[in-house]
């Protein structure tokens, strides 16, 4: 009897590395002379999966969200997964913004991903969703792998992850 193999394929970013990239920013913000004596908040809330930043000025709040995307690329986490929503005006004018972070596969994504293995016409390859992610088997490692490579190279709006190798 073949047994069958398979792999799951998510997305997601690593917290702490947010956490410790959002509290890299506020550091080095708090010591920049550019934003002496000006109100700067970046607050990062993990249960929601949002950041929230506040400057004054539209030139503060563009070196902040800089400064912010700097620290994250630079702990491993990919911007891919960030989505940016536009400044918004508040009191004495100060923008405030936030950063949603992508946690799982949305259904169009999965989508995505699933009609690209079809696509690819790869043989005895079956991909199927699972909630939020998508899971590939085959009866051949070597397929697998090349399916992994194919994911690879597609454009897919946030970067994949592949993990749970049976």
């Amino acid at each position: 009897m073949a047994s069958t193999y398979s792999f799951d394929v998510t997305t997601g970013c690593d917290l702490q590395e947010v956490d410790n990239a959002v509290n890299q920013a506020l550091k080095e913000v708090t010591q920049r002379f550019d934003f002496k004596g000006s109100q700067v908040l970046i607050e990062f809330k993990r249960a929601d999966n949002l950041i929230k930043l506040e400057a004054e000025g539209e030139m503060r709040h563009t070196a902040l969200v800089d400064v912010l995307r700097g620290k994250l690329v630079k702990r491993g986490v990919s911007v891919k997964n960030l989505e940016f929503t536009d400044p918004k005006p508040g009191s004495h004018e100060i923008l405030r913004s936030e950063v949603k972070l992508k946690m799982a596969l949305d259904a169009e994504t999965a989508k995505k991903v699933t009609a690209a293995i079809k696509d690819a016409k790869l043989k005895k390859i079956t991909a199927s969703i699972q909630g939020e992610q998508v899971r590939v088997s085959s009866p051949d490692k070597d397929m697998l792998q090349e399916c992994i490579a194919l994911l690879r190279q597609g454009e897919f709006g946030v970067e994949l992850q592949y993990g749970n190798f049976r």
